[in-house]
């Protein structure tokens, strides 16, 4: 969803009346109501399956108004979650060690281990008076020899297996499982959101002011479907001279009215330019720098909807000190 403010119209222009001397200074400027408009479209390119609004309905907050789809977005999806849920799985079994079944069998191993090298190392301690004594021959002594060394080393490695796997994973490699899992979820989450920004859903309430996408259109990421206007917040921007700026200050409240309405609607200043515009290059004299003129955005909160973008509105200003 892109957001958005702009005027519907050009700026409003200032009528003075009285003269542009400091002992005649305007009260009274005038601008061209605009409107805050919303435009919401999608964030990368996708087409259009359904668009639920048309220009002039009214939408509260949250409204759907498009349903955008891409052709890989459901499988990228899919194919994200069942990623996160293999990793998931891996961490959780990391985490758990070994089952009692993989512990009971490498006992079991060991046990068995310790017998073959306790019957070597029997043999072995039988053999060696009996080759000293010369009633048993050299050969049959090195491969008794040889066999209780291999049975030891399976013993000590039986014992070590057991040992690794009652310890379980290193905290090394748990957390690199727990990482990998935690960027899988990172990765579904992201198709999620993206699978739900394929639902534009109105910011805030107002009206439809433009419906610029059709059923099986494409539109680029960033690319406006649906502007939406709010009547309710109007706003005009005047220009007052030198002399008047002094007076001014944001949130101040002001009353401006319509042409041939004598109803005085509220408004608050809500910002006030910092740089002058229409300066001349070289401002000396009285009349040049009556020239100076200086931006005010005035915003109205408007229920009734009478004032409408495009309407010229007159703001009362206050009058500078002689």
């Amino acid at each position: 969803m892109i957001v958005r403010a702009f005027p519907l119209v050009a700026l409003g222009t200032l009528l003075l009346l009285g003269g542009c001397s400091r002992s005649s200074a305007p009260d009274l400027a005038v601008g061209t109501l605009e409107m805050v408009e919303v435009d919401v479209g999608p964030l990368q390119p996708a087409r259009a399956l359904r668009v639920l609004v048309r220009e002039g309905d009214e939408v509260q907050a949250g409204d759907t108004l498009v349903l955008f789809t891409t052709p890989t977005l459901a499988s990228s999806t899919a194919q994200a979650e069942a990623r996160a849920a293999a990793a998931q799985e891996a961490s959780r079994e990391l985490a758990r060690g070994a089952r009692p079944a993989e512990i009971s069998r490498a006992q079991a191993e060991l046990r068995a281990a310790e017998a073959d090298a306790d019957r070597a190392a029997a043999d072995l301690g039988r053999l060696e008076p009996l080759a000293a004594k010369g009633d048993v021959s050299r050969a049959s002594l090195d491969a008794v020899r040889a066999s209780s060394r291999v049975t030891a080393g399976r013993r000590d490695a039986a014992r070590e297996a057991l040992r690794l796997i009652q310890e379980g994973a290193r905290t090394e490699r748990r957390q690199a499982a727990a990482a990998e899992a935690r960027g899988a979820q990172a990765a579904a989450d992201g198709w999620r959101a993206t699978a739900n920004d394929m639902v534009l859903i109105a910011p805030v309430a107002g009206v439809v002011s433009s419906r610029n996408v059709e059923p099986g259109e494409v539109m680029a990421a960033g690319q406006s479907a649906i502007t939406v206007a709010q009547p309710s917040r109007p706003w005009a921007r005047i220009y007052v001279s030198q002399f008047v700026l002094p007076t001014l200050r944001a949130g101040d409240s002001v009353s401006a009215r319509l042409d041939g309405d004598s109803t005085l609607f509220r408004g608050r200043i809500s910002a006030i330019a910092t740089r002058a515009e229409f300066t001349p290059r070289v401002a000396l004299t009285d009349k040049e720098r009556a020239d100076l003129l200086f931006g005010v955005k005035v915003e109205f909160a408007d229920t009734t909807q009478r004032l409408r973008a495009g309407m010229p509105i007159s703001v009362l200003l206050p009058r500078p000190t002689k």
